[in-house]
């Protein structure tokens, strides 16, 4: 892998690489773009089959934080750390304590949180060696368990991709299909409810469907069978990569909003949903609920104006929307672009500045 050149493509700023023999960490730490600010991502642990996967996935998913950040309204950066190992099997005290320490190190241009593999008890760790680190446990004064603020974004996200493909907001009498029955699907399902949707239901966890089922009327489906039904919102919230050249023809919907990371297996997809008339929410912008939540943090936690900041992620679909019809864009084009278009913005104020105070110094 050309690591210099693959950098230089998207700009990224700084790689990391961590190694403590004692604990068996292994670990990479992407810093995309801090011209917003420093850069905030969570921490990873997964069983890469090579470095090379490891080192891509890190610079991938901190490309990705800095959009959602960015498109958030936050003032933070993208970063990312991959943890290489099972985290089943290979996790211990001196690992993240060790990883704590690394990113101590940093001096705050990176703030690392919860992820894939990682939990609340890992984040207390890290917090033994630095404070750079959110989503820690309620009794150091984090916002605790993300998911509930992460389904209450995806909920008002919806209601604003409804404006968008049928004139008003409401989600009373729409029948909506969700993929994927997690803790964040099933507080998402809590809301579609009590507002008087009608829930299509799927996951291949049976048990979490049963749930579903008995508390919301919901009505169960095979896993193969949520793409074609007959809903006027389809919600994926499971695996990435799920509107493909499989499943496109199938599609019923209207709305695709739904909390799934990468719901999009090519960029050409979003543009093929554009050309149907599809409204598709990007799943960075409408998903932020967690890390705009766990971002409050660094103000000192305060739910209610985190919960008001989440609000605004209807505001953003709405935008978002507004530049795709404009531009004759797809989507999750439009929302690229507004994420580029805040850093630009932020970047020429800086670049100003800088050039004032150099003037200044100069006696001019």
């Amino acid at each position: 892998m050309e690591i210099f050149k693959y950098m230089q493509k998207h700009d990224y700023e700084q790689l990391v690489f961590c190694q403590d023999e004692a604990s068996g960490l292994k670990a990479i730490i992407a810093i995309h773009d801090t011209t917003l600010g420093p850069a905030l991502g969570g921490s990873r642990m997964w069983t890469y089959a090579t470095e090379e996967q490891a080192i891509e996935d890190a610079l991938r998913l901190a490309r990705g934080m800095t959009y959602k950040n960015a498109a958030a309204g936050l003032n933070l950066g993208g970063g990312k750390t991959v943890i290489i190992g099972d985290p089943f099997k290979d996790k211990n005290e001196e690992m993240f304590r060790a990883l704590g320490r690394f990113i101590q190190g940093l001096n705050g241009r990176y703030i690392t949180a919860e992820d894939v593999g990682t939990t609340v008890s890992d984040m207390d760790l890290i917090h033994e060696e630095t404070n750079y680190v959110t989503g820690i446990s309620p009794a150091f004064g984090s916002s605790g368990n993300p998911s509930p603020v992460t389904a209450y974004g995806v909920y008002i996200g919806m209601k604003a991709a409804a404006k968008e493909a049928f004139g008003n907001d409401s989600l009373s009498g729409r029948s909506i299909s969700v993929q994927g029955l997690g803790n964040v699907a099933y507080t998402l399902c809590d809301y579609l409810h009590k507002e008087g949707a009608h829930l299509i239901v799927t996951d291949i966890n049976k048990a979490a469907v049963e749930r579903v089922v008995n508390e919301f009327g919901a009505t169960a489906v095979e896993p193969n069978e949520i793409y074609s039904q007959y809903v006027d919102i389809f919600a994926p919230c499971a695996l990435g990569a799920i509107i493909n050249d499989d499943t496109i023809p199938q599609l019923k919907a209207k709305v695709i909003a739904g909390s799934a990371n990468n719901q999009l297996q090519e960029s050409r997809h979003g543009q093929i949903l554009h050309e149907m008339g599809i409204v598709y929410a990007p799943d960075y912008v409408i998903n932020a609920g967690g890390v705009i939540n766990v971002a409050d943090e660094l103000y000192g936690y305060n739910r209610d104006r985190a919960m008001k900041r989440v609000e605004t992620i209807y505001d953003s679909i709405i935008k978002i929307s507004a530049i795709s019809k404009e531009q004759n864009i797809p989507t999750y084009l439009a929302a690229n672009r507004l994420a580029e278009q805040r850093i630009a913005r932020v970047a020429k104020s800086r670049s100003q500045f800088l050039q004032n105070e150099k003037n200044i110094l100069n006696g001019r």
